[in-house]
């Protein structure tokens, strides 16, 4: 990154922390635009350069990782069976989560205490799921040299993928703020789900 780069990350993640530790000190309900860009000293407008909404903040997560299996899908080789190229799409999701920063980790465990404690915020989070599902379809539907409209079996490729993930990442309660926990629960999810399968189904 350039200086300029940096300094709008410092600036974005500076929004995000403030953003999610009102979130949990008074209630996301409770919390404003206008008092998480005064945590930081930035206007209102400095926010809305960085984050579309409140609701954006607590998807963040989702553009994450959304961006890094997109990047992972369109990096592996056109020939590579589809299910084979998203499980190594949701392993360099993996692969960030476990190589996170201190600071990382405990945004990502701070930002799962925001959705257990704010149980209105899940349906934002399926939607975005959706889209994120409609979008690596798109792709997967590319790769094979067929309409995402009309071909089932794209969208249930992408689903099973996504699925896998949803399954790993739903911990026991215990293992909620136990980041190598939720690392080791999701390798053994898509190793579960590729051991499912028989070679071939997702030509």
């Amino acid at each position: 990154m350039g200086l300029r780069e940096r300094k709008k990350e410092k600036t974005r993640l500076a929004i995000l922390d403030a953003a999610i530790d009102l979130f949990l000190e008074q209630g996301y309900d409770s919390t404003t635009v206008e008092q998480i860009a005064g945590a930081v000293d930035v206007s209102p407008r400095t926010f809305f350069r960085y984050f579309t909404s409140k609701d954006h903040i607590v998807l963040w997560f989702h553009d994450h990782g959304e961006e890094i299996m997109r990047e992972t899908l369109q990096a592996r080789p056109a020939d590579e069976p589809p299910f084979t190229s998203l499980t190594h799409a949701l392993r360099a999701v993996l692969s960030d989560v476990a190589d996170s920063t201190p600071a990382d980790t405990q945004r990502f465990l701070k930002l799962r205490r925001v959705m257990e404690e704010h149980p209105h915020l899940v349906g934002l989070s399926v939607a975005r799921g959706t889209e994120t599902e409609r979008r690596l379809a798109d792709e997967i539907a590319a790769r094979r040299g067929v309409d995402p409209a009309q071909d089932q079996l794209t969208h249930l490729i992408v689903a099973f993928a996504m699925s896998t993930m949803r399954v790993g990442f739903e911990c026991p309660q215990s293992e909620q703020h136990d980041l190598p926990q939720i690392v080791s629960r999701l390798e053994t999810t898509i190793q579960l789900a590729e051991q499912s399968l028989r070679p071939g189904w997702d030509t």
